[in-house]
């Protein structure tokens, strides 16, 4: 069974077919948000720690950290910032993290500092990324995000999206990176532009589980762009994902809908034994009056919620998409 480890100072977690859903939190993200990517600039990281601990009180399994703040000069700016950032939430949190970045430099300094083994978000499939990232990956023994995009683009045909990442996962290989360190991302395309994206995403998983045999990951609100009432989408696809194999998303934690969708999903997957944590999570929830359901409690991780104890999507990947 395939297994990708990845932990923090503290805490070590799995992602695997006969594990909870791994929710990587979004959150810390400047990425179309000014006012935090102004705050960052200015020294002011008041955000970042308040979304650092709403996220792990909601359920976050994995706090994603990026700090691509501009587009001008980030080779300079964005390695000392990451750094900066990264350090201040693995202070304030027991959760693995994601070192979300673009810039290889910028990756490399936060792997330096980082504690435990944190997931590296990403490569694509372009050679000139696999030979400068793949290189951190084996040097530091950590598991790596591979998106199905190459020098040609994102294509909309799931074969060759397949295809990407096998060659993706061969290409660790041969700088010895097993394939239980790969946690490949399908790309999620928007079912309002394009009506059998769900279709495409399910097809490509069963794939990468059953022919790879590889864990995935997607920015999961990529499915709802550009419709109203985006998070009733997402919490419809959450389930649909994981029944067809997907093991992990870079989500946001805080929508009491969508966290609820990971939770059923869970138990209904077989992954919660006992109903375990949906029992603690909901054991106290009551509807509200006028047959309105009231949000979900906030709670923080207990062993066995997504993070087994031993056991958007924005920034970095729209530059590494090509559309940033």
């Amino acid at each position: 069974m395939t297994r990708t480890i990845v932990a923090s100072a503290t805490r070590e977690i799995i992602i695997g077919f006969d594990q909870p859903f791994c929710v990587i939190g979004e959150r810390i993200n400047p990425t179309g948000r000014k006012k935090l990517a102004a705050e960052m600039i200015a020294g002011n990281f008041e955000t970042v720690i308040r979304d650092a601990l709403e996220q792990a009180a909601c359920g976050a399994t994995m706090l994603d950290v990026n700090a691509g703040v501009t587009s001008v000069n980030p080779n300079e700016t964005e390695p000392g910032l990451l750094v900066q950032t990264l350090e201040i939430v693995q202070g304030l949190v027991d959760l693995p993290l994601s070192i979300d970045s673009s810039v290889s430099a910028a990756i490399e300094a936060a792997l330096k500092v980082a504690k435990g083994r944190p997931l590296v978000n990403s490569v694509t499939g372009e050679e000139e990324k696999l030979e400068a990232i793949l290189p951190l990956v084996k040097k530091y023994n950590v598991p790596v995000v591979a998106i199905s995009n190459d020098e040609t683009g994102i294509s909309m045909d799931p074969d060759v999206r397949f295809a990407v990442a096998k060659k993706i996962v061969q290409r660790c290989a041969d700088f010895g990176i097993p394939a239980h360190d790969v946690v490949v991302d399908p790309l999620v395309m928007p079912i309002g532009a394009l009506g059998d994206a769900g279709r495409q995403v399910f097809a490509l998983l069963r794939r990468l589980r059953e022919e790879l045999k590889v864990n995935t990951t997607c920015g999961l609100s990529n499915i709802s762009f550009g419709l109203p009432h985006r998070h009733g989408i997402n919490a419809a696809f959450i389930p649909m994902v994981i029944g067809a194999g997907m093991t992990s998303a870079i989500m946001n934690p805080v929508r009491p809908q969508e966290m609820e969708a990971v939770r059923g999903a869970n138990v209904l997957n077989g992954t919660d034994e006992n109903c375990t944590n949906w029992i603690r999570t909901y054991k106290d929830y009551k509807p509200a009056e006028g047959g309105q359901a009231v949000a979900a409690p906030t709670q923080v991780n207990a062993p066995g919620e997504g993070a087994n104890n031993g056991g958007r999507r924005r920034g970095g990947r729209e530059a590494r998409m090509g559309r940033g």
